[in-house]
């Protein structure tokens, strides 16, 4: 992979390269970005663009985020570890929400607990239609707690890149 191509999966998309990597087909320079450009809810709906909510020219990630009292659509940035969203403003962090597909109405799959003693679980937003956990972003419970995971074919790829990239 040169420095300009980009490596895209079913689900998002892998730009820069691996700093700690030393081998000839990667070129290593500047941080990677991975940029979710599909995610899918619990019955495969779209959670793409279903507003013209746009961070850096990308799509917005839309769940729907139920907490203190309140029931919206929250746009997430689809760039991982961008904490920027669009909806749900003044709700102070550490509420616990329920989080939903805005299309169909079902709950985010809880796929485990985060492990630093918030008490916080991860929900699934899937990266192909197939709805695999091989597949998936899982994004935490609890409103301003910005842990988040991305894992492709099986691979933690957000751990990689944050241990890695900087």
């Amino acid at each position: 992979m040169s420095d300009t191509d980009t490596k895209q999966t079913d689900g998002l998309t892998i730009t820069g390269a691996h700093k700690g990597m030393e081998r000839t087909s990667i070129v290593v320079e500047d941080d990677v970005k991975i940029v979710i450009h599909q995610a899918y809810g619990p019955k495969g709906d779209s959670l793409v663009g279903l507003d013209d909510i746009l961070f850096d020219g990308h799509p917005a990630i839309t769940v729907g985020v139920r907490g203190g009292g309140r029931d919206e659509r929250v746009h997430l940035s689809p760039i991982h570890g961008d904490a920027r969203k669009v909806g749900m403003s003044g709700l102070a962090n550490g509420t616990p929400c329920e989080l939903y597909c805005p299309v169909s109405g079902e709950p985010l799959p809880s796929v485990g607990e985060v492990e630093d003693g918030s008490g916080a679980t991860y929900h699934a937003i899937y990266l192909s239609e197939k709805l695999s956990e091989g597949q998936l972003v899982m994004v935490s419970n609890i409103w301003g707690h910005y842990h988040s995971r991305v894992i492709d074919d099986m691979e933690l790829i957000s751990y990689w890149a944050s241990t890695y990239a900087s």
